[in-house]
């Protein structure tokens, strides 16, 4: 167990890849699964991994953020000491609330990091989804004498490799150390992608980011990884398992099919380690005589009276008679009336879809319904 490792996430990031779906939210606050937030996976990894001070950086458009986070009491961090922090932006003589990187974020929240009593940190972003604990990452980082060591996944497919977003390939020796960073590279011979999670000693944290902002520098990759390749150590550690990254529209609606994937939902749920969430009571869904249900993960409180094909309904979803659904994701509270036709649609929460209507998207351009339309 990580007692003497305090865990920081940046929950700032704005990809504008992901179109309407990060209007009103961030990337973390993003609904997947069918009752979980984007940030519940690394939140929870932490937890699995006994860090019990947990600092989480918000930007822009936090409110739903800060919402499904509350207290943290879902995932045991409302307590006396330590447990977890919100860190939203705020002017000062140094910073006037506006984030120019991760570097600069982190340097606006100095002052929790060195109130931290902790030595170590795990520093991470909130748009990966995987389900790890660190007490190995951490081992390996000690064992090597590591300055910093990246977590990485081995990536099999190029998948949408014109929407990049903050993919970092890693070139490793034979030792394992990393001797060179390529973002976002247009060609890569390099099939290490890194999972934005690194760990490091607080105090060689607080310098780097000090020496990266005397200097006006404010990226974390390319200012302060790739600046001081060759001055620390830099190791790389390899996790196998499902890693899902949201890096555009196409990758959001590609991580929730996965989820319909039984070898994906065991790695992700069914081991040692549970991802917890904001607990929102709900009647079980219903099924009407006239209903269809096939491979879908269905939520409480839904009304099924119409067909629902791989798809995934959130809470409170209602589907009229003669309505059909297929390779789609509905989100909380949304309502599909009788005889309406969708595939490859994603509808934000609180959608009404009258009836009748047909919209029919495509795999790598689903059709998006932004929050509150009525179609």
């Amino acid at each position: 167990m990580l007692r003497n490792t305090f865990g920081l996430i940046y929950a700032g990031e704005q990809n504008i890849n992901l179109r309407e779906l990060v209007y009103l939210r961030t990337v973390g606050a993003l609904p997947v699964g069918g009752r979980y937030r984007a940030i519940d996976f690394i939140l929870s990894n932490m937890v699995n991994s006994g860090i019990r001070n947990i600092g989480v950086i918000a930007q822009r458009s936090y409110h739903s953020l800060m919402d499904h986070l509350g207290s943290g009491k879902e995932w045991d961090l409302s307590r006396k000491n330590d447990g977890l922090f919100i860190l939203p932006p705020f002017s000062s003589s140094e910073n006037m609330g506006t984030y120019r990187g991760v570097v600069d974020a982190i340097k606006g929240v100095m002052s929790y990091i060195t109130r931290s009593k902790q030595q170590y940190c795990i520093l991470s972003g909130s748009y990966t989804i995987y389900n790890r604990t660190f007490d190995d990452l951490v081992e390996y980082h000690l064992d090597n004498g590591a300055d910093i060591t990246m977590l990485y996944n081995e990536d099999e497919a190029d998948y949408f490799r014109g929407e990049r977003y903050n993919d970092v390939r890693l070139h490793l020796n034979d030792e394992g150390r990393v001797v060179d960073l390529e973002i976002n590279a247009a060609a890569s011979d390099s099939r290490k992608v890194g999972m934005d999670t690194y760990v490091m000693r607080k105090d060689l944290l607080e310098y780097l980011v000090e020496d990266c902002v005397s200097r006006g520098k404010y990226n974390f990759v390319s200012d302060l990884l790739m600046g001081n390749l060759s001055r620390i150590k830099i190791m790389g550690y390899e996790h196998k398992g499902y890693v899902g990254r949201l890096h555009s529209v196409a990758s959001y609606y590609k991580i929730n099919m996965d989820f319909l994937d039984r070898s994906v939902q065991d790695h992700l749920f069914n081991g040692d380690n549970q991802i917890y969430t904001k607990i929102k009571d709900e009647v079980p869904a219903k099924y009407a005589k006239t209903s269809n249900v096939k491979n879908s993960l269905v939520a409480n409180g839904c009304i099924i009276e119409g067909e629902v094909e791989n798809s995934i309904l959130f809470r409170g979803v209602y589907v009229g008679k003669g309505a059909k659904i297929k390779n789609s994701i509905i989100m909380q509270n949304s309502e599909v009336y009788n005889n309406s036709d969708l595939e490859y649609v994603i509808l934000d929460k609180s959608v009404n879809i009258r009836q009748g209507r047909r919209l029919i998207g495509d795999e790598v351009f689903p059709v998006i319904i932004r929050k509150g339309a009525i179609v």
